[in-house]
């Protein structure tokens, strides 16, 4: 009997997941998981960099529920895809702009974006730390999803410096670390959730009834613990070296490897 229903919640979970079809990794399911816990209920979310707002999006699903926001995205190609398709949601503004630390609150401004918005994406492959930083100054999105460099473990704080030239080359030199995103966390009074692969998952610490993770235990049971993670994360295979390492030998691998980048990154 005990089996019979193990079987029944494996089933419909493996559902579920499935039923994730926009996301990259399932990202859907977390997300749902937590909006359960937001207080705030003006279903309103903001994507940036939205990419043509089908391939691997973690907020099609819900304007697919009619939530209302906004979506932003730089490249022409994508974003020309992403106004095709999104004609059928007419409840989103969409933005061909290239989100900085100087105009990302007057986006939002301009948008009507309430203060304590549902939900917000981030993912620039590039200086995602500067970005979010000024966002928190003065809006406090209820649940926040933002990409993070998987690859570089705790403790170590890196984050790719803002330049307004600066784009992602496709290589590992993008984004920041956990590490780095908690100091962001501690400034504003949030706390992670969640790390999911190489998506990081906070909320407002006024969220009580959600424990706040150590950036180490975080990393730990996100990414580092997962049994299928360079089954996922195949093109990380020349960053492993980095897990073994002492933090002063991992400071040096990283500034040996980003070496070309040197003066347009933190690390620590």
């Amino acid at each position: 009997m005990i089996d019979s229903v193990k079987d029944q919640l494996k089933n419909l979970r493996h559902r579920f997941l499935n039923s994730a079809k926009n996301s990259h990794l399932g990202e859907e399911v977390v997300i749902k998981k937590y909006l359960r816990y937001v207080k705030i209920k003006n279903n309103i979310c903001v994507d940036i960099a939205a990419s043509d707002g089908t391939t691997q999006s973690n907020t099609l699903f819900l304007y697919k529920q009619d939530w209302g926001g906004l979506a932003l995205e730089y490249d022409s190609g994508r974003f020309a895809i992403l106004a095709n398709h999104y004609k059928k949601y007419p409840q989103v503004n969409l933005m061909r702009v290239k989100a900085l630390p100087e105009n990302v609150i007057s986006i939002l401004d301009a948008n009507l974006i309430p203060k304590n918005f549902a939900f917000f994406n981030l993912d620039i492959d590039s200086y995602d730390y500067f970005v979010l930083d000024q966002v928190l100054s003065k809006y406090r999105p209820q649940l926040i999803c933002t990409e993070i460099n998987e690859k570089i473990p705790t403790p170590i704080e890196f984050s790719v410096k803002y330049s307004p030239d600066h784009f992602w080359h496709g290589d590992h030199f993008y984004g920041q670390s956990l590490s780095q995103l908690y100091k962001l966390c501690q400034k504003y009074n949030y706390k992670i959730v969640e790390l999911y692969y190489n998506n990081a998952f906070i909320m407002p610490n006024e969220t009580k009834e959600l424990k706040s993770l150590t950036p180490d235990n975080a990393y730990k049971a996100g990414y580092l613990n997962k049994a299928d993670r360079k089954a996922k994360f195949p093109y990380n295979s020349d960053m492993e070296e980095l897990i073994g390492l002492s933090k002063t030998d991992a400071i040096k691998f990283l500034k040996n490897k980003f070496s070309k980048y040197s003066g347009h990154y933190i690390c620590r």
